[in-house]
């Protein structure tokens, strides 16, 4: 069981109309969903990765998210078993009112908030159906060690004096430390790491620091992989044990630009790679945004993605018609709250589709379907072994 709807009337109250559209919308989610839905089975895992967008302190000024909200985006997450949130805020009342629609068959672990200007007072985490999903008690906050440190070009403001001595490549940890959890689901043992990788601007030196901390995250796994695979090999004294070694998934916002930047080619270096399920221009519409992505460096020789896709937020809910824009025309700011005037929305409608993300998100929810499943392949083995001892 997964989305059970707690207090879907209470919120309501005596507001019948308002109920009757979030009852009718949660409807529309799931029928969109359903060929979704219809893929959870026991032999596979659907993994999914969504920055949920400032969840949810209205640090913006776009307002808090509606009561009805955290229906919608309850049953997009119950579509899947198991899902990496970015943008969690230091309050977690936001998160804790998602848990409670979910119900009790659902769990999370999250980080600590991300302290500096960089960090942005952020969390990471992780929102798994615990019938489906074991969490194998390792979790922890990815710390480069010495001679691995994400390097950042310095650059002087304009006006501003640098300092004698100080060095121009100032070597650094990430801006939002990266968030590794192990778990299981089925057969299949692996660690997750969710990121919220440094976005800065699109030129210049804060672009080489977003690509510095790709390079160094999947340098970091690949190391640690490979090291992993050495020790198994010294203490059984057998070359094939990709079974024992852990199988890594990096997924999140690494704010990549395109298939073909820098950012996508230091994303799948290193031995890592994007499924082709998800590869690409594959599930994202014309006009879409690369940042969201999911890469694995997987030794099992099992591992087996078979399906992927990414969820269409706005189908159902808070859809681009006259009819929702005069519906939520109340909620809304008066006018745009954004400081820089070229980011400014422009006209009412413009208005209306930016403050709708700070009720969903800007970002889609991206997934893969994994194969969990690996007892034909055990068994087969334990078949030829007997026969091999004949």
């Amino acid at each position: 069981m997964s989305n059970n709807y707690a207090g879907l009337r209470s919120v309501f109250r005596k507001d019948e109309a308002g109920k009757a559209r979030c009852a009718e919308r949660l409807i529309a989610i799931r029928n969109s969903l359903s060929a979704l839905r219809k893929r959870k089975s026991d032999s596979s895992v659907l993994l999914a990765t969504w920055n949920i967008r400032d969840f949810d302190s209205n640090k913006f000024g776009f307002g808090p998210r509606l009561p009805e909200t955290f229906y919608y985006l309850a049953e997009m997450v119950s579509a899947f078993d198991i899902v990496a949130l970015q943008e969690v805020n230091r309050d977690l009342s936001a998160l804790k009112t998602l848990m409670n629609i979910l119900g009790r068959d659902w769990d999370y672990i999250v980080t600590d908030a991300t302290e500096g200007s960089g960090g942005n007072e952020e969390r990471m985490a992780f929102v798994f159906n615990t019938d489906k999903v074991f969490f194998r008690k390792i979790a922890g906050e990815v710390v480069l060690p010495d001679g691995q440190l994400v390097v950042s070009p310095k650059t002087a403001k304009k006006g501003e004096i640098v300092a004698e001595g100080v060095a121009e490549d100032v070597k650094q940890q990430f801006a939002r430390t990266p968030f590794l959890v192990a778990f299981q689901a089925g057969w299949f043992r692996f660690s997750l790491c969710t990121v919220h990788i440094y976005y800065g601007s699109e030129s210049g030196a804060q672009l080489v620091r977003r690509i510095g901390e790709i390079e160094r995250l999947v340098e970091f796994f690949a190391k640690r992989q490979d090291k992993e695979e050495a020790a198994a090999i010294k203490a059984t004294g057998r070359q094939d044990v990709t079974e024992e070694v852990e199988n890594y998934i990096l997924l999140g916002d690494f704010n990549v630009v395109s298939p073909e930047h820098k950012t996508m080619a230091a994303l799948k270096s290193n031995g890592f790679s994007v499924p082709a399920a998800i590869d690409g221009k594959t599930v994202r519409k014309d006009g879409a945004h690369f940042y969201d992505q999911i890469a694995v460096r997987a030794k099992d020789p099992r591992f087996k993605v078979v399906g992927g896709g990414m969820v269409d937020m706005f189908q159902d809910v808070f859809r681009d018609t006259a009819e929702d824009r005069a519906l939520y025309s109340a909620h809304m700011p008066k006018k745009d709250p954004e400081k820089d005037p070229k980011y400014a929305a422009k006209s009412e409608d413009a208005l209306y589709r930016k403050w709708r993300t700070w009720q969903m998100s800007d970002h889609s929810p991206l997934w893969v379907e994994i194969q969990t499943d690996f007892a034909d392949d055990y068994l087969g083995r334990l078949v030829a072994e007997g026969k091999t001892q004949r």
